[in-house]
């Protein structure tokens, strides 16, 4: 798994078994250049890293992906969007499923699975604190 910058988060919503992060996608991420050069996208693998770092990070699962499930991207993140990405958790099965969206719009989505269950959560303010730290 690449280890991208984690995204500013503007706004989390945090539940038992689920987060809802409100992310900016600013325009100067590096993941930008050269990915395209017509139309700057975030890459699918930088959605991916990133539903993976910041879901392992609250539910407390280590990084190790087992499996990748249902994986779809359905329209582009383009630089400067806000998008909202939303994790739920399934510890009995050890996966989280993501969803980015905004309002109407699905950009992309997909289940997660660990090799096993998680060893422990965090609160939302060290999600929030260490997404501004990396």
């Amino acid at each position: 798994m690449i280890k991208s910058s984690l995204p500013p988060i503007l706004h989390s919503d945090i539940g038992i078994d689920n987060i809802e992060l409100r992310l900016l996608v600013a325009a100067d991420l590096e993941y930008f250049n050269g990915h395209f050069p017509e139309q700057a996208v975030l890459p699918g693998v930088t959605q991916l890293d990133w539903a993976v770092r910041l879901g392992c990070q609250h539910f407390g699962y280590s990084e190790a992906v087992a499996n990748l499930e249902v994986l779809k991207f359905q329209q582009l993140i383009l630089p400067g969007q806000e998008v909202t990405l939303n994790i739920s958790n399934n510890a009995a099965k050890a996966k989280l499923t993501f969803a980015y969206s905004d309002g109407e719009n699905r950009y992309a989505s997909g289940r997660i699975a660990f090799d096993s269950t998680p060893v422990n959560s965090k609160s939302a303010t060290n999600i929030s604190d260490e997404a501004s730290q990396c």
